[in-house]
């Protein structure tokens, strides 16, 4: 069923991102929308604050549902009388709407299999595909550490079931699936120990949409951006970001960069940026710490950690040439996996050299692995 309605002022440009659509807001305010959105948050923070100092029949009752009824009685309210102009059109949740079950399965739709041969398709599918995928990760990683139980999910059972329900959903016609941080929030939020949980969530969704879509087309959107913005903050705390930065540069920096950058292009794209930049403090970080150096009077230790490569070779050169005459040195490589050729050839040479220095060289290696050969 198709439904027309008039274009609105207030709707933000279709193009641009998050900031710039974020100011392009500020200059187009709909107040009906504000209003309503504004109350709705209210009335969930105080629902919140009362459910945890009463905790009876109370917590059965969720506040989002609430903040949806509540959105949905001042837009009536607003249309009945002349305080506020009332939400329309695509301030609305827009769902088709069937008479009978005949239209009600027509909704469903075939694949077009002359399509399969296009390149754009094929683009468009590998992109879902990823950012889906990545989604679904973020989702899994951030519902573990929600998950009261501490249970571990198994993250390729999650994705080949996604990608089966995706397969299954694409033949009706229906939108990629993917784990939502939101919902799971919801249901960890409302006590749900099983997938159960899901399988009801799925089957109240097609119910829903089936029997009382009506009913769901007067619901405000704003209500659901008032849900969206309360279970973002709960998730992102400031004291998030404070125990970030109180780790280091080397956690808070790509934390807030990849952020940054997925709010000025896509999810795709920045959490793309956020591995890279997150890779780069990795190298930093092994870098600094590949080589450790220990001095005790004339006794120099000096011990290879984790990988070593070329990249270390500066740090190792300038520690070995610091080195005094008639000393020891131990040069400790069991801790090391990987050692880098250009690594092995500089403590060789620095072998050759320090009986110039009157100097003794000790290694120490694996006893499964060898690296510098014993001169």
């Amino acid at each position: 069923m198709t439904r027309n309605f008039k274009s609105d002022e207030g709707v933000p440009p279709k193009k641009g991102n998050i900031f710039s659509n974020f100011f392009y807001a500020f200059g187009n305010i709909n107040k009906t929308a504000l209003v309503i959105g504004g109350a709705a948050l209210v009335l969930n923070i105080a629902w919140e604050k009362l459910q945890s100092v009463r905790r009876g029949w109370l917590r059965f009752i969720p506040g989002p549902l609430l903040m949806v009824i509540l959105a949905v009685v001042l837009n009536k309210l607003f249309l009945a009388g002349h305080a506020l102009p009332p939400l329309e059109g695509e301030h609305l949740v827009i769902l088709p709407a069937a008479t009978n079950s005949t239209e009600f399965f027509s909704f469903f739709s075939r694949p077009d299999w002359e399509a399969i041969s296009n390149q754009q398709v094929w683009t468009v599918a590998l992109t879902l595909a990823l950012v889906a995928s990545l989604e679904t990760l973020l989702s899994i990683e951030a519902v573990d550490e929600l998950d009261p139980y501490k249970r571990i999910t198994p993250t390729n059972r999650e994705l080949k079931a996604q990608g089966l329900g995706n397969i299954l959903s694409g033949l009706l016609g229906g939108l990629p699936v993917t784990s939502v941080i939101v919902r799971s929030s919801a249901n960890v939020n409302a006590g749900a120990k099983t997938k159960l949980s899901t399988i009801f969530h799925g089957l109240l969704l097609l119910l829903c949409v089936a029997l009382i879509p009506n009913l769901l087309n007067q619901v405000p959107k704003t209500a659901l951006a008032a849900i969206l913005v309360f279970t973002g903050y709960k998730l992102a705390k400031p004291a998030l970001f404070i125990s970030y930065f109180k780790k280091g540069w080397d956690q808070f920096a790509p934390l807030v960069i990849t952020i940054i950058a997925i709010l000025m292009t896509d999810l795709l794209k920045g959490v793309v940026i956020g591995i890279g930049i997150g890779m780069i403090f990795i190298l930093r970080t092994n870098f600094k710490s590949a080589v450790l150096v220990v001095k005790d009077k004339n006794n120099y230790l000096i011990r290879l950690r984790s990988h070593v490569s070329l990249l270390n070779k500066p740090i190792l050169k300038r520690a070995l040439g610091k080195i005094e005459e008639d000393a020891f040195v131990l040069i400790d490589i069991s801790k090391a996996e990987f050692v880098d050729n250009d690594i092995v050839e500089v403590i060789e040479d620095f072998q050759k050299n320090a009986l110039l220095k009157n100097i003794i060289v000790e290694i120490k290696e694996h006893q499964s692995k060898s690296f510098v050969s014993t001169l």
